[in-house]
């Protein structure tokens, strides 16, 4: 897995839309080799972060529940409990 996307089975309380989608973007951004979004791919990276965000959340949704939570929380969480 890649080291920038966290866990989101699990957490309490659950992944936010905000985490999900944080999430798909940086897989997208990995996955395409971009360091950062610009006007020219903007479209093709939001087309495709909606669709693996949706995709996520159904995935999210259809996983049992974890026994043990999540080792790393998410990096918005970390931004929040500063």
């Amino acid at each position: 897995m890649c080291r920038n996307i966290t866990a989101l089975r699990g957490l309490e309380p659950a992944a936010t839309p905000e985490e999900i989608t944080a999430a798909a973007l940086q897989y997208v951004r990995k996955v395409g080799g971009l360091s950062a979004v610009s006007a020219t791919n903007r479209a093709a990276v939001d087309r495709a972060v909606a669709e693996i965000a949706a995709t996520t959340t159904r995935l999210l949704d259809e996983l049992p529940e974890r026994r043990v939570p999540p080792k790393d929380v998410p990096p918005l969480r970390r931004i929040r409990q500063v």
